[in-house]
Parts: structure tokens; sequence; C-alpha cells
């Protein structure tokens, strides 16, 4: 029985199965977790979630911000872009089921016995394990609830939380919370994310004042492994940040590889 961890298949449904048949993933025993961003920019995000949702409580899946917005755009709170690539999933006769199931995924998962830690784009510094889980709590209650389309409409825009202060409103939090969870990638030395650049810290040039979330220190124990995806430009190779966060995404959206890591004996594997 092996864990397996991946992330951004975007869509890449049959990258996703190609890789899969070379680590001989076997769902009656095998677990599959994955780190955000199921659909989107890829052409068949219907199958990936149909496939995802069919491994029943074989996986384990935290949100991205490809998949909030896509929710978004179901429900008719944001428009279409051209690169979403939604249309098929939109109009299949499963829509409603897939689309409450995405909804209803956490933003944050850790495993108290495996010591495993996965998010989609990053911990933020200054919040230890109880303050990070809280805040996934709180957002995966309003997204699992009865009012879910009034909540949708209110984290609508997300941009303007940016920096964490102890005066903020319950919804500021929220949105704050949101950007930790699904879009941070850089922070200011006094912790104020960024949400520009998106470069790998090795083509920030003039930019000292920006630092990647995973090189400030943080308040996970290090007895957990964090892994995370949202980062495609990142460098190629697969990196281990402070040897226990851990990159998931290389990128196989735009013609580059799926990557998994088998956790049981570190291994990984690619399409």
């Amino acid at each position: 029985m092996s864990i397996y961890l991946t992330s951004d298949i975007h869509g890449c449904y049959n990258k996703l199965q190609v890789l899969l048949k070379k680590i001989s993933f076997n769902p009656d025993y095998d677990s599959l977790w994955v780190a955000g961003d199921l659909v989107s920019r890829g052409q068949q995000s219907l199958e990936v979630l149909r496939f995802l949702k069919s491994l029943g409580t074989r996986v384990k899946i935290v949100l991205g911000n490809h998949d909030i917005r896509a929710i978004l755009i179901y429900f008719g709170i944001k428009n279409f872009d051209k690169n979403d690539n939604l249309k098929v999933l939109f109009e299949s006769h499963d829509s409603d089921v897939l689309i409450d199931w995405l909804r209803k995924q956490p933003l944050f998962i850790v495993d108290k016995k495996q010591k495993i830690i996965m998010v989609h784009a990053g911990v933020y510094p200054l919040w230890d394990i109880n303050t990070v889980q809280n805040y996934s709590n709180i957002i995966e209650y309003y997204l699992s609830s009865e009012n879910y389309i009034d909540f949708l409409k209110k984290i609508k825009h997300t941009s303007s939380c940016c920096l964490w202060k102890e005066n903020m409103s319950y919804l500021e939090q929220i949105k704050f919370s949101i950007n930790i969870f699904t879009r941070m990638r850089y922070c200011y030395l006094n912790k104020l994310l960024d949400m520009r650049y998106k470069c790998s810290p090795n083509e920030l040039y003039n930019k000292t004042c920006l630092k990647p979330w995973f090189t400030f220190k943080n308040l996970i124990p290090k007895k957990y492994s964090i892994f995370f995806g949202h980062w495609a430009s990142l460098p190629k190779k697969i990196i281990s940040y402070n040897n226990n966060i851990i990159s998931l995404d290389t990128g196989c959206c735009w013609g580059r590889e799926l990557s998994i890591i088998r956790w049981n004996d570190k291994m990984w594997f690619r399409s």
C-alpha cells in the first residue's frame, strides 16, 4: 500500500493515466494525493474530475486557484477566459455532480501519522499548523454549506487582501487565507504577499525585497513534509526546499512532465 503525491494536472488526463500505469497504481490499495489545479488549461478536465471522483476515499485533494476559478465560472460569478478550456466539462450531463464534489474539497490536508502536509500554493510563514487548519476548515465549511453561492460571491475578488493584520475583518481574513492557500508565491520581507511575479527565483532580477514563501522560517514542525504545487516556473528539476518543503508542479500543461512521488520510499516518477 503506497501513497503517491502529484499536483497541477490541469486537465491533462492522458498524461495522468500514463503516469499511473507507469507506477502500477492500484486504487484497491494505493492512495493518490493531488495538490490542486485539477482542471483548466488542458483539454480533458471532465475526464480528470470523473476519474478522481471515482477513486472515492483513495484520493485526497486540495483546491487550487484554477479549481476555485472553475467553480466561480460555473455558477456565473466570473466570466470565461479563452484559456480556461472548461466548456466540455460544464456542458457534460454530470457537471452538477462533479462541480459539487469539487467545491466540497479542502484547501489544506495534514496527515499526522504520515507527517504529510499538502496545500496548493503554500503555508504562510507566520501561521502555526493549528491556524492553517482552522482557516481551511472555515473555507471548506462555507463552500459546502447551503449558502455557498453567497459565499462564492463574497470571495470573487481577493487581490486586495495581501497582508495579515490583527484588525482585519472576518471576510478579509478568509480572502487572505484563500490567497495563501491557492495563489502565494513571493512575499516581501514584511510578509506582504506579492501577486505579480510568477517567474523562477533565479529570474527575479533586482528584487531583493522579495523572497519565495518557502525561504522564510515557518512555524510548522520540521517533522512534517510540506508538499505544494502552483509554481511551474521553479527550476525544472524536482527540488526539496529546506529538506521538508517539496515542489510538485513540473508544468505538464505547458508541454512538460507530470511528476509524482511515492512517499513510502521517496522515489520520483515522471510521465
